[in-house]
Parts: structure tokens; sequence; C-alpha cells
């Protein structure tokens, strides 16, 4: 009996040792995937900051351009005023493009 029970603790506790490890080793395997994959997401968030700076950048020179132009046929603020007003039209349609519309929020019908 007395054997029995040492063989029984020893498989217990080489039973804990084995869990220890599979979970230290899953635990290490997991951290460099997540690693991996926010480096790689962390590259692409970097990426598309850069393009909306260059966006931003390319819609400032080209309202300027439109001003410059306007400029010649009118005073500095009419074409400013004018250029701003363009500037306010193109934020109400991307808004309005932005938002979800009605029909969207309907689930549709299944077919008959």
């Amino acid at each position: 009996m007395d054997r029995t029970h040492s063989t029984q603790t020893l498989d217990n506790h080489l039973t804990e040792q084995v869990e220890r490890t599979v979970r230290a080793t899953l635990r290490e395997e997991l951290r460099s995937e997540l690693r991996a994959a926010s480096a790689k997401q962390r590259r692409r968030a970097i990426l598309y900051a850069a393009s909306g700076a260059a966006a931003l950048y390319c819609g400032a020179a080209l309202a300027l351009a439109i001003g410059l132009v306007l400029a010649l046929g009118l005073p500095g603020w009419g074409a400013a005023l004018v250029t701003a007003v363009l500037l306010a039209a193109e934020a109400v349609f991307l808004r309005g493009a932005a938002q979800p519309r009605a029909d969207a929020k309907r689930p549709s019908s299944p077919a008959s």
C-alpha cells in the first residue's frame, strides 16, 4: 500500500510539472504571436496616419490653388470666401456620405 501511495504521489507531481511546462510554453508562444501581430498592426496604423497627413497637405495645396485662381478675377477676400464655402460644402457632403442610411438600418426581409 505504501508503494502504491508513493507511485500515485509521484504521478501527481509529474502531472503538475508537465501542466506547468505546457502552460508556460503556450503562454510564451501566445505572447510572441501577439507581439508579431501588434507590430504588423502598428506599422499599418503608422502608414495610414502618414497617408492621412499627406492627404491633408494635398487638400490644403488644392485649396490654396483654387483661391489663387479665383484671386485673378476677384479681390483676395472674395477668393478666400469662395474657397471656404467650397470646402464647407465638401465637408457637409462627406459627413452625409459617412452617416448610415435609414434603409440600411432595417433588416432585409426574407425572400418569399
